[in-house]
């Protein structure tokens, strides 16, 4: 018997060592409109949890439409928000520019101010509709990564902020819109994202610093647009050193053969900063595409990377 327990029990000590493993950690807080989580709402959860806490929070939401208007404060940080699904967790909210004179940015849905914000599996809608400019995701932070993400709306759907010091990373999620509907001056890394065109516009509307060496970087990217888009841009500068750059993207025909716009002003062609990078489908057209773009070379191509642009080397990336 003594020899069968030996046996036995180291056995027993590796299933249970295995079983343990295969298990996802526990999130710290669940949030559940049904009465099954210690919140019922997102912001809740947020403010519940420790300013400036050492260590990361996990937030796990439960189905249902969140109607709210969320604030991820400065004060709280390195905090991991992981929806039921993509499908199943939508926060939703509906405020416009021109809705009590309140100015772009104040419309968003979901306002990300602290440092090392994760989201995955939700859905973010600006419910406002055609009215003007009306954010679904305003980020601020630095180090901010979204994973499997829908941002649903039209004119300004998504602000990258930050002011140049920013650096924020979509992976696998789905951002559609009408008029320069990603924007602002964030270094953003979009990542096999399905970039949705809504009415003939414009895509981006960046605005990076002059002395920041990267601002969009669209990286294996599908563009697609509704069947009655005809012409739409993949940029215009918002301010004069926008720099945006498509990476192995496939373009519909819909991208006008020159793909980039000068905002009506000269001078910005001489400071911009557009390029691409073998584009494929029927709006990859680089003979024709304004002079003052490039198309990169395979040497240009080998500094682009994610840890030359993004600093993962820090370890910040969570390896989505």
């Amino acid at each position: 018997m003594k020899i069968i327990r030996s046996l036995v029990m180291p056995l027993l000590l590796v299933l249970v060592s295995l079983v343990a493993k295969a298990q996802p950690n526990a999130p710290d807080i669940v949030v559940s409109q049904n009465g099954k989580g210690q919140f019922s709402t997102i912001q809740e959860a947020i403010l519940s949890v420790r300013d400036y806490k050492p260590t990361r929070t996990t937030i796990y939401v439960k189905e249902g439409v969140y109607n709210e208007k969320l604030i991820i404060p400065a004060n709280k940080c390195d905090i991991t928000i992981i929806g039921e699904g993509v499908d199943k967790v939508k926060i939703v909210y509906g405020d416009y520019a021109s809705l009590n004179n309140m100015g772009t940015f104040n419309t968003w849905t979901v306002r990300v101010d602290g440092t090392g914000i994760r989201m995955e599996n939700l859905t973010i809608e600006n419910s406002a509709g055609r009215v003007g400019q009306a954010v679904a995701l305003h980020v601020e932070g630095d180090r901010c990564e979204f994973a499997n993400v829908r941002l649903l709306g039209n004119q300004d759907t998504l602000f990258t902020g930050g002011t140049g010091s920013s650096r924020q990373y979509y992976k696998n999620c789905y951002i559609e819109g009408t008029t320069d509907f990603i924007f602002g001056p964030a270094t953003a890394w979009f990542e096999n994202c399905e970039i949705y065109c809504k009415a003939d516009s414009y895509i981006t509307a960046a605005s990076t610093p002059e002395d920041c060496p990267y601002g969009y970087i669209f990286n294996k990217c599908k563009i697609k647009a509704d069947k009655g888009v005809k012409k739409m841009y993949l940029g215009r500068p918002w301010r004069a050193y926008a720099a945006v750059i498509f990476i192995d993207c496939e373009m519909p025909q819909c991208i006008t053969p020159e793909g980039w716009h000068n905002w009506g002003r000269v001078e910005n062609q001489t400071t911009s900063r557009y390029a691409e990078y073998r584009s494929t489908g029927p709006g990859a057209n680089p003979e024709a595409r304004v002079d003052w773009s490039r198309q990169l070379s395979d040497e240009d191509i080998k500094h682009i990377t994610l840890d030359n642009v993004m600093k993962f080397k820090s370890k910040w990336h969570t390896g989505y």
